[in-house]
This record gives structure tokens, C-alpha cells and sequence, in this order.
């Protein structure tokens, strides 16, 4: 479905160039910040609010902590052990990061792709 052979695509924050893949997941972890965040949040059309970032916290730290990114699932878990039940539900998400919650909290976390979302 992804063709590899597209030219190298970039992000480009506060005068640096950021590689990405095709999907604009970040080629690498280290390169995420604040300023990544907010730019690959833009991209989506989202604006980060307090709810955005402690989403992405909860994100990041399940990263460290499994070396993956979470599915659905396991995020939501995740949301509700940190942030409490009410805001671990998918439509509490969804409301967040439209579409598909966990790959696009991934993306603008500066995380890969869940491995198994679509």
C-alpha cells in the first residue's frame, strides 16, 4: 500500500529539516519536541490543547516504558490508569485525534506507526 520509493519527505520546525516517512510518522524518536508536536498536529488540521498534550504524555510514556505504540486498546487502558475513566474512552479520543486515535496521537507524538492499525 505505502510505496518506499517516494523522494524523502521532510518537516520543517523552527529552521531545521525533520525527515519523515511517506505517512509523516518521524524517521527518528529524538527529533520530536514541542515545536514537532505543534507542527505535525497543524498538519492534521489540529490545534494542541491541555487535553492534546496530556493525551501525547500518556502516549510517550507507554513508549519508553513498551517500545511500541500503543492500538487502540492498550492506549485506551493506558488513558484511563493515568487520566482517569472518563477520559478513557474512544469517544473522548476520537473527539481529540479524529479518524483513527491511536495512530495520529502516535504520529503528532513523534512516535511509529502502531504496528497493527491500518
Amino acid at each position: 500500500m505505502t510505496d518506499d520509493n517516494h523522494e524523502p519527505s521532510y518537516l520543517q520546525v523552527n529552521g531545521q529539516t525533520i525527515p519523515v516517512d511517506p505517512e509523516g510518522y518521524l524517521r527518528h524518536l529524538e527529533d520530536w519536541n514541542d515545536a514537532v508536536a505543534e507542527q505535525l498536529a497543524q498538519e492534521e488540521g489540529i490545534t494542541l490543547s491541555e487535553a492534546h498534550w496530556e493525551v501525547l504524555q500518556v502516549l510517550r510514556q507507554f513508549y519508553q516504558q513498551f517500545e511500541m505504540s500503543p492500538a487502540m486498546r492498550p492506549l485506551i487502558k493506558a488513558i484511563s490508569a493515568q487520566l482517569g475513566s472518563d477520559k478513557g474512552k474512544s469517544i473522548y479520543l476520537m473527539s481529540l485525534f479524529p479518524g483513527s486515535p491511536a495512530k495520529l496521537a502516535s504520529k503528532i507524538a513523534g512516535l511509529p506507526k502502531p504496528t497493527n492499525c491500518l
